[in-house]
């Protein structure tokens, strides 16, 4: 088995192990200076950002109906397996 070559530029090393699918990375060693690609990124996070708040939304939401669905499932079992003395003998009468 060969060894893996390390390439000679160190910055070219640097920005492969940072970033293996090479896709450009502002800010990493040089910042951006373009005002209107700040805007346009800072438009896109808070975009990903309520996307990501809606889903917090949904997934709670979810987790309070299963929470009540099994709350009702469980009063509901408590009330079958309960069976007042009365009751029973009221419907064993009719």
């Amino acid at each position: 088995m060969s060894t893996p070559e390390l390439p000679q530029d160190f910055m070219a090393f640097m920005q492969k192990m940072w970033n293996p699918m090479s896709f450009p990375v502002p800010g990493m060693f040089m910042p951006t200076a373009n005002l209107e690609d700040i805007e346009k990124k800072i438009a896109e996070l808070k975009g990903v950002e309520n996307w990501l708040t809606m889903n917090i939304g949904f997934i709670q939401m979810t987790v309070k109906t299963l929470e009540m669905q099994k709350n009702a499932l469980a009063s509901f079992a408590a009330a079958t397996k309960e069976d007042p003395p009365e009751a029973s003998k009221k419907h064993k009468k009719l």
